[in-house]
């Protein structure tokens, strides 16, 4: 037999293994195994957290079309056609209707606990302090 065909027989019969200087190759055999296993453990991992990031990225969609529209739903119930609409049918009537439109008269505070709501000042209150957002007029 060629030297060849023996190298490829002795390889394929395992011979490498039971030979007189298979500790060593036992020892790198173990290394690359435990190298394998760490490959595969770490590639497991990864995917993992691929999936977890794609869930956690849908999530986030889904939560900011939520807040998209609340926040629309909002505008809509404050605008001033809205609310009026709500005052009608609470029985409240408009200012400028009583009143006349030469003495266009706004309550200065209403009392609301320990805040109160300002007309001119559009705001919101916190624990009792009262902030203003923006100014109106």
């Amino acid at each position: 037999m060629s030297k060849v065909k023996k190298g490829v027989y002795d390889l394929l019969r395992g011979s490498f293994l039971t030979d007189e200087s298979a500790f060593k190759n036992w020892r790198i055999i173990i290394f690359v195994v435990g190298l394998l296993l760490i490959m595969i453990t770490s590639g497991h991992k990864a995917d993992k957290k691929v999936i977890q990031i794609s869930k956690l990225n849908n999530k986030k969609r889904a939560l900011r079309a939520e807040y998209v529209d609340t926040g629309t739903i909002l505008m809509r119930m404050k605008m001033e056609s809205s609310v009026r609409e709500k005052a009608k049918k609470r029985g409240l009537k408009s200012l400028l209707n009583t009143i006349g439109n030469s003495q266009k008269k706004h309550p200065y505070k209403i009392l609301l606990g320990s805040c109160f709501y300002d007309p001119i000042f559009i705001g919101y209150c916190v624990s009792g302090v009262y902030n203003p957002v923006f100014r109106r007029g």
